[in-house]
């Protein structure tokens, strides 16, 4: 198994009043290696949180994250993390932007910027290759970022609402390219997103976080082939489902 998060609890001291904050309580999961895992909740329930929490970017108030039985105190190039706005190198043209990574780990530049082109062709960027950040959409920007770590070989990939920024035609491609890596590489992925929607269609397994302080309320198991058809009724049908879930949490 990948991940083991045990008894993980988060307090923050809110800077204006000097309050507490309970942003998670009690969240005890297992994350098998290979699996996809959706987070999703009413806003504010904790799920980036979490993520940076089991990336290592911040330590829990109680409890611990284990990543392959280590505990994790820090990030590690073993786990790739794609957060909601892009961060590219504004010194760097694209390709040298996605193939970064790679060369700090020792990887010939030739190989890399060919494997880069293949990665770029996918999302419709190879055009723009030796172009600037500053050249770039905002949905460009952000489809090389998330390029640029699918391309390295972390263990796992923690993405945090990764795919908002993007237009319809260029999420769903990247989704069909995020889930087909996970699978050929065996690569264990945490997602955090508001879109229920794309949870389904990408997820084994989606977490349903209550309202702060952020608890597991419920694990839905999605069982259905891919790839996935949205039009099908047993898509829609755990959609509409989770979608009630989530408005009761947020009535209540």
């Amino acid at each position: 198994m990948t991940f083991e998060i045990e008894n993980v609890s988060k307090t923050f001291v809110s800077n204006d009043d000097g309050e507490e904050v309970h942003a998670l309580k009690d969240i005890n999961l297992t994350i098998e290696t290979g699996k996809f895992v959706s987070l999703v909740g009413p806003s504010g329930c904790g799920k980036t949180t979490l993520l940076r929490i089991i990336e290592g970017f911040e330590n829990p108030t109680e409890g611990t994250v284990k990543d392959n039985g280590e505990i994790v105190t820090e990030p590690s190039n073993e786990r790739g993390f794609i957060f909601q706005n892009y961060s590219l190198y504004p010194w760097l043209n694209v390709i040298d932007n996605v193939i970064f990574g790679l060369g700090i780990n020792g990887k010939p530049e030739k190989e890399s910027k060919k494997r880069a082109m293949e990665y770029l062709k996918t999302v419709g960027l190879e055009d723009f290759a030796k172009r600037y950040p500053h050249e770039l959409s905002g949905g460009m920007k952000q489809r090389v970022a998330i390029i640029r770590s699918l391309i390295n070989d972390s263990k796992s990939l923690l993405m945090d609402e990764s795919f908002s920024a993007l237009d319809v035609q260029s999420r769903h491609k990247l989704q069909k390219l995020v889930h087909k890596i996970c699978k050929e590489q065996n690569k264990t992925i945490i997602f955090v997103t508001h879109d229920i929607d794309e949870a389904v269609f990408l997820s084994d397994e989606i977490i349903l976080l209550s309202r702060r302080p952020g608890r597991i309320k419920e694990i839905f198991e999605v069982k259905m082939e891919h790839p996935r058809n949205r039009e099908d009724k047993k898509f829609e049908e755990l959609v509409s489902e989770i979608i009630q879930a989530i408005d009761e949490l947020e009535d209540n």
